[in-house]
């Protein structure tokens, strides 16, 4: 069970603070229910509501200040993610953003990059549906970051951006 004023990573949404843990009395939702009240830290406007014995949603607290270090450190090394098949590159995109794994996060994120300088430099547009996930993968791994080096997920963002670009041309 997570604590009030803890940050956790909820699913999809991204990085959320737990603001709060309650019984709603709300219709529709059982009393006698424990909820997390999450605030997502990508918009300060909407809340969850999610039971505390959920189990259809992958929750985990975020990483460290160490496993961050440690994770811009090898951003050079990792492997860009082998999608071997174009038809279901769309697919394997929601399976990483699914899997909440901020290494495998940053694998499509080089993946993607690499992807936009290659077409760019073939003078092709880079895709819409690349450019949605490289925007999600990126804010969501950012702001989990930022968060736990206390950097701004613009900042992170543009160092991550340096270190991939940067081991493009090693």
């Amino acid at each position: 069970m997570y604590h009030k004023g803890e940050y956790i990573v909820y699913g999809t949404k991204g990085p959320c603070k737990v603001d709060e843990i309650t019984y709603l009395d709300m219709s529709g939702c059982d009393e006698e229910r424990q909820y997390y009240v999450l605030i997502p830290l990508d918009t300060k406007t909407s809340t969850i509501y999610s039971p505390v014995d959920n189990q259809k949603v992958f929750t985990r607290e975020v990483i460290s200040r160490e496993q961050a270090e440690n994770l811009m450190a090898e951003t050079c090394d990792l492997d860009e993610k082998k999608i071997p098949n174009e038809k279901l590159r769309e697919e394997e995109y929601k399976n990483v953003l699914r899997s909440c794994d901020p290494k495998e996060y940053i694998r499509l994120m080089k993946t993607l990059v690499a992807r936009k300088e290659k077409r760019m430099a073939e003078g092709k547009k880079f895709t819409s549906v690349d450019e949605r996930y490289l925007s999600e993968i990126s804010q969501k791994i950012c702001l989990e970051l930022g968060l736990v080096l206390g950097k701004t997920a613009d900042e992170v963002n543009e160092e991550l951006q340096e270190r991939i670009i940067g081991s493009f041309r090693i």
